[in-house]
């Protein structure tokens, strides 16, 4: 049996500001932003190379803004990604290795959105 994850919903109090957020700082592209039906808007955005996507919206069952915890973006070079993110305004956090030195997948930066929904980039480069 085989199952994909594909979507993630991601609580938040303001659809306009984290879809800036995810959209013009952290870079994720847009799939569709659409309200299907009275009271409800769907926006889906897209990790560069992901093929799972972060869903966001008014009128559906997400949760408390600001109470997701642990996504992780996986990025091959985690110093060149948080200074293109601090680049564009991100509040991100240095890199912090957090296990043995060369360790693979020890390096790591956390970022949050302007709920605080809680990020963190893990890098794992190709060998």
């Amino acid at each position: 049996m085989d199952m994909r994850l594909e979507v993630i919903g991601i609580p938040v109090s303001d659809v306009e500001a984290a879809k800036a957020f995810y959209v013009d700082r952290v870079g994720f592209l847009l799939d569709h932003d659409v309200s299907p039906a009275p009271g409800m808007r769907v926006v889906q955005m897209t990790p560069p190379g992901s093929p799972c996507s972060v869903v966001i919206g008014e009128g559906m069952p997400l949760g408390e803004p600001g109470t997701t915890k642990g996504p992780q973006l996986v990025v091959e070079d985690v110093d060149a990604v948080r200074g293109e993110l601090a680049g564009r305004g991100v509040q991100i956090t240095e890199v912090q290795q957090l296990g043995p030195e060369g360790a693979p997948g020890s390096r790591f930066a956390f970022f949050a959105d302007p709920d605080g929904n809680a990020w963190s980039l893990q890098e794992m480069r190709r060998s």
